[in-house]
């Protein structure tokens, strides 16, 4: 019988993001507490940018914005936020939104699933996706289970599984 197998990866969809980010600047746009304070949030290239005339403000419009993300399903772990700078009269926060898992952090991931997980499950790195195979269904459902029980700084998810 052939292994069974997923993949671990971390990405998020772009459209959720954007759709996000939109209805974060309508709230915006229509609260009373953000009326001429300038505040604004939208794209700037690959990065998101907030802006508003205070440093409260500023992290207020963050807070929208991730209230945002949460009800669309995607992680705050992969929102990368800077800290409010001072541009200006404006203060400005840039936040990116990470993807892939890097070498270093699968490296660690699949040390867990060999220290931690199951005997006889195999964990492979190719390129910012980690492979997971098992000649049994039930110790790949093990390492999901252990690996949804581990705390990292970035998101996980589970794709492929056949």
């Amino acid at each position: 019988m052939a292994d069974s197998s997923f993949d671990i990866v971390s990405k998020v969809e772009r459209q959720e993001v954007d759709n996000a980010l939109n209805q974060a600047a309508k709230e915006i746009s229509q609260r009373y507490d953000f009326k001429n304070v300038g505040a604004s949030i939208a794209w700037s290239g690959e990065k998101i940018l907030m802006e508003a005339n205070s440093e409260d403000r500023v992290k207020a419009v963050l807070d929208v914005f991730q209230s945002k993300l949460i009800k669309r399903g995607i992680s705050l772990k992969a929102l990368d936020a800077g800290e409010p700078q001072l541009s200006g009269k404006e203060y400005k926060i840039f936040a990116s939104i990470q993807e892939g898992i890097s070498q270093e952090n699968a490296k660690k991931v699949a040390k867990i699933i060999r220290d931690e997980g199951p005997k006889g499950v195999k964990a492979q790195v190719q390129g910012d996706e980690l492979r997971v195979s098992s000649k049994s269904r039930d110790d790949l459902q093990a390492v999901i289970a252990l690996l949804k029980g581990q705390d990292f700084d970035f998101a996980l998810q589970f794709v492929n599984y056949r």
